[in-house]
């Protein structure tokens, strides 16, 4: 679990191996040979299209990083990919403004490319590899790939012995889904902001656009409000077992902002309600309908819990918080909750829905809710976030219908927080067993059963954290599955396929490893012999 370097820094982030022909010789087990080089198709994501070469590039201590349209965008991309490669290499690679022939050039091109605002196009020959996109996250998500490109100990933060080629030819990539999130749970157990940036360090090799914090919940509140300042320093606490919990200062929660900002991903805040909200509760009486603060909770038990819907004081409540955290965040979407309200009669659930996404429009943010929200009346663009397991209700697809987007997040493929087998030591298991291919092995544009194939913006991979208090966890719970939730929210329909993925899946073994992740070895898996 080693940190990866800052955005801007030029401390350690790595990158990965490959070049020319074919995924490489198979070992006996399958399994990519470690010294192989790697075409250009076996990365993960797969790429949309890719157009193969024979003489591949060598990055070597001449190589020079050009960013000749003297955009501070390309610019910054380019501080970043020598931060990645140069611990590994060796190598000093300047990052210089000037024009001329070879090394690596990242470059910015206008709105007439077909590219798209998250498209990039890598181009590889034996004098130079060109990575051409609209906008910084374009050339950071084509930086992610050419790090797969190169081999899995371009990871390791001391220098390896090369060669550092990449394969010749051209990709040129755009996602098949706008929205491809990851969700970490920092209510039920409290993680650091490095432990937050290590995680946004990890899935960032996969070309996430959105990073989902879940903030508030019956065991924790973990960001301040300077109106209502109990619910951080009371709220949150405890956690899960009873440990000492925590809380994100404004100024650290800005911090997570501008470093998920710069490695390509959009932070969307949750504050859930109106139930999952004992934190809150215990935090002030007054919003309790009988006006006694229950005691702070350290259980793992959901839907007992509800805001005061008929009391005013409710909705200043609701209005200072998202005013307070929709001031923090760039982003377009706040997350407002909604499921497991349990405690809240239905009536009185629709209407504080109705109250909490107009104050989420008041100050200028995108409603997204757990899809319990489509049982209510979603706003105009509001955006619903299914968990369930079938995607057969009713409510979801006339919602859909009726122009509610959704992103999906279907609990027995995709959360993360589901163990693998009986044996697995951490997470849950009421959504069944999830394995690595049950996790990739379906369609999120025909999963909603009768949902407009437009009304899908994409998935999320959430993990709970009711069992998760260290980021070994985290890693030995999200990979090898976050990986497969990235290729379905962005490789084409026509790349999916389990045989292959889990080809290029096992290649990321000794990448892993590399970056210090701990990692599950599923045995359905041609992982390399360590």
């Amino acid at each position: 679990m080693r940190r990866l370097p800052t955005l801007l820094s030029s401390l350690i982030l790595i990158a990965s191996a490959t070049t020319a022909t074919g995924i490489a010789a198979v070992a006996s087990s399958g399994a990519p040979a470690a010294s192989a080089v790697t075409a250009l198709d076996q990365v993960v994501p797969a790429p949309a299209s890719v157009r193969p070469a024979d003489k591949p590039f060598t990055i070597d201590d001449t190589t020079r990083i050009r960013v000749p349209d003297q955009s501070p965008q390309a610019a910054k991309a380019g501080r970043y990919l020598a931060g990645v490669l140069r611990p590994a290499t060796g190598y000093a690679l300047p990052v210089t403004k000037r024009a001329g022939s070879g090394g690596i050039v990242l470059q910015l091109v206008g709105k007439q490319s077909k590219l798209g605002k998250e498209g990039y196009r890598l181009e590889s020959s034996p004098s130079s590899v060109t990575i051409s996109a609209r906008t910084h996250r374009g050339l950071f998500y084509g930086i992610q790939t050419l790090r797969q490109l190169l081999p899995a100990s371009i990871e390791k933060s001391e220098r390896q012995s090369g060669p550092w080629q990449v394969a010749g030819g051209t990709i040129t990539d755009n996602p098949r889904f706008a929205y491809r999130g990851a969700m970490l749970d920092v209510s039920r157990h409290f993680f650091t902001v490095e432990q937050v940036k290590l995680y946004i360090d990890q899935m960032s090799l996969y070309k996430f656009n959105a990073f989902h914090l879940h903030l508030s919940d019956d065991q924790g509140w973990r960001i301040a409000i300077d109106s209502w300042p109990r619910l951080a320093t009371y709220g949150g606490s405890t956690q899960v077992g009873g440990g000492p919990g925590g809380y994100y200062t404004k100024d650290q929660y800005r911090e997570i902002v501008k470093y998920a900002a710069d490695h390509g991903l959009e932070v969307v805040p949750e504050i859930d309600m109106p139930g999952h909200t004992n934190a809150a509760l215990a935090s002030y009486a007054d919003l309790n309908c009988d006006g006694k603060a229950p005691p702070l909770y350290t259980g793992t038990d959901v839907g007992f819990s509800s805001l005061c819907v008929p009391k005013d004081i409710t909705y200043k409540f609701v209005d200072e918080v998202v005013r307070e955290v929709a001031e923090l965040t760039p982003g377009r979407y706040l997350h407002i909750g909604g499921d497991e309200a349990h405690k809240t009669p239905h009536d009185q659930y629709v209407t504080f829905m109705d109250k909490a996404q107009a104050i989420v429009g008041k100050y200028g943010k995108t409603v997204v809710g757990w899809h319990q929200l489509t049982g209510a009346k979603p706003v105009q663009g509001a955006v619903a976030q299914y968990w369930g397991l079938n995607g057969t209700e009713q409510e979801v697809v006339n919602a859909a219908k009726n122009g509610t987007k959704l992103i999906l997040s279907p609990a027995n493929r995709i959360y993360l927080d589901m163990k693998y087998n009986e044996s697995t030591p951490y997470g849950l298991s009421w959504a069944g067993y999830v394995e690595v291919k049950q996790s990739y092995d379906w369609d999120p544009g025909t999963f909603i059963q009768g949902a407009p194939a437009s009304s899908i913006m994409g998935v999320e991979g959430p993990l709970w954290s009711e069992t998760i208090s260290k980021s070994d966890h985290i890693e030995f719970m999200a990979f090898p599955r976050l990986p497969g939730v990235a290729e379905l929210g962005w490789a084409p329909a026509s790349e999916h396929n389990w045989e292959s993925y889990k080809q290029r899946l096992a290649a990321q073994g000794p990448r892993w490893k590399a970056m210090g992740i701990d990692y599950y070895r599923s045995p359905q898996v041609p992982w390399p012999a360590e």
